[in-house]
């Protein structure tokens, strides 16, 4: 032992920021992946299968209630199976998903004109000479609608095996700053695909946009093979870094919320999980405010075409800004439960409900886009903006409530269960959008002194407007203060 050993002063290492880095990297991914058929359906797909956007609407729809069903036992198999193989199970399989998208043009050739080709420039010559342009639409929906499911499956992994990740390398008082660190990658994802994908599509065809961004995935698996092993089993974790770790253990072994040896490898049930009320706080929060994101995620690039007339690489620009403005958050979701927590001494609950209800004003902001779209749609897009940045700041705090009062073995079911109540939320706003959508435009509907399309998407940025301020009001009923849960 050396000297410097010797006098406890070892430096700590930080091997658990290159577990952080792991995560932000997959989170990004994970949001290239799916972002994918948003910006190249509009100017690309929908023309060679006849898409309308209520079709657009029950694809990305239907990919919601997958991601919810999924989401539920992902978050089991991440507990049952762990962390480090539950990653690449799940990253393995929605890569996978994303490259079978690019090969449902060649399918709906087949299958419609009974002449198969290995072309897609030729599948696309073929599906323009088939007449029957409802077996078309109807062909080509259903195998996409297989492809995301398949992409669905996948990607709910990501998140109950990042927060379980989280849980097992980041002390409670940290977990919202790295979970808004990795839950960045969302944004960084959501910046780099309008810089990227529709220029692939429109240089080498739209399949070749979903193989490229697929096969990232892939190289992903490759360094999490590697990277990631327990902290205690870690060899470039220190005891300086594990003890710092670890530094809950002696709160939670006060507090009787210890996880002993014998809780090693200790399953939750679902019928556990249900029977405490910070679960169906967590669910309800998923439940009323994810659907905004995902409407944001999948419907701008079609707000922009559809009310401003911008096509795919034209509108890159100002998606683009709206998520650069949504990095607000990876200083905001860590900051202000830290001043809360640190400043004014609230306990880690309380800390982020604070926060959160702090967060939940700014979506307010939203009813403003389509009134003072008229100045510049410059406006709408800085609106949009911080409204994405204030979701992604609830995000952070709503995941690291779960960590903060459930033991480590029940962490991925319960973010299972409200990713799931996430995925049903997202599915009713994203199906009945498109919906609405085509019904507005047909109809041109008028709400509020707006006309056609643009009625439409102004009775859902109002539904997004004050979904966080009734999600927050309604987890403080269920559960007003801090609980840790001890008899799990």
């Amino acid at each position: 032992m050396s000297k410097l050993q010797e006098e406890g002063k070892v430096k700590m290492t930080n091997y658990r920021w290159t577990i952080c880095t792991m995560l932000f990297l997959a989170t990004t991914v994970n949001y290239l992946d799916r972002q994918v058929l948003s910006l190249t359906w509009a100017d690309f797909i929908a023309p060679e299968f006849h898409w309308t956007n209520s079709d657009y609407g029950t694809i990305t729809g239907l990919f919601s209630l997958f991601y919810a069903v999924s989401m539920l036992f992902a978050g089991k198999f991440v507990d049952w199976i762990d962390t480090k193989k539950g990653f690449l199970w799940a990253i393995g399989i929605w890569s996978f998903g994303a490259v079978l998208h690019a090969f449902c043009g060649l399918l709906t050739a087949g299958i419609t004109t009974d002449e198969w080709t290995f072309s897609f420039m030729g599948a696309r010559e073929a599906i323009a000479t088939v007449g029957n342009i409802s077996m078309v639409v109807n062909v080509s929906v259903t195998l996409f609608v297989f492809a995301r499911l398949i992409l669905a499956i996948g990607e709910a992994g990501n998140f109950p095996a990042a927060i379980k990740a989280t849980a097992e390398y980041f002390p409670k008082k940290d977990r919202a700053y790295a979970t808004s660190l990795f839950n960045s990658g969302a944004q960084i994802g959501a910046l780099l695909a309008p810089l990227t994908i529709p220029f692939i599509a429109k240089a080498w065809g739209w399949e070749m946009a979903f193989i490229v961004i697929g096969a990232i995935g892939f190289v992903w698996m490759g360094f999490w093979v590697f990277i990631y092993h327990k902290p205690e089993k870690n060899k470039k974790v220190n005891a300086a870094e594990l003890a710092y770790i670890n530094q809950d253990d002696a709160a939670d072994a006060a507090a009787g919320a210890r996880e002993k040896d014998e809780n090693a490898g200790k399953k939750v049930s679902f019928k556990q999980a249900f029977k405490y009320r910070q679960t169906w706080s967590f669910a309800v929060g998923k439940f009323l405010t994810d659907g905004v994101w995902w409407f944001l995620l999948f419907w701008i690039p079609a707000y922009l075409s559809a009310v401003y007339g911008l096509d795919s690489t034209q509108s890159a620009p100002h998606v683009f800004t709206v998520y650069a403005i949504s990095m607000i958050s990876v200083f905001a979701a860590g900051y202000f439960p830290a001043y809360f927590m640190n400043r004014k001494k609230l306990d880690p609950y309380q800390g982020r409900m604070r926060a959160m209800l702090l967060f939940a004003f700014f979506p307010v902001l939203i009813l403003l886009a389509q009134p003072l779209g008229g100045i510049s749609v410059w406006i709408p897009v800085i609106i949009i903006g911080i409204a994405a940045a204030a979701h992604q700041s609830w995000s952070a705090n709503i995941f690291s409530t779960v960590s903060d009062m459930f033991p480590k073995h029940g962490v991925a079911t319960i973010t299972g269960i409200g990713g799931m109540a996430g995925g049903v939320g997202s599915l009713l706003i994203n199906q009945s959008s498109g919906i609405l959508f085509d019904h507005t435009a047909n109809t041109h509907m008028k709400f509020m002194g707006f006309e056609g399309i643009e009625s439409g998407y102004f009775i859902v940025f109002c539904i997004c407007a004050f979904a966080y301020l009734i999600g927050w009001t309604i987890m403080k009923s269920l559960v007003p203060k801090y609980q840790l849960i001890t008899d799990m």
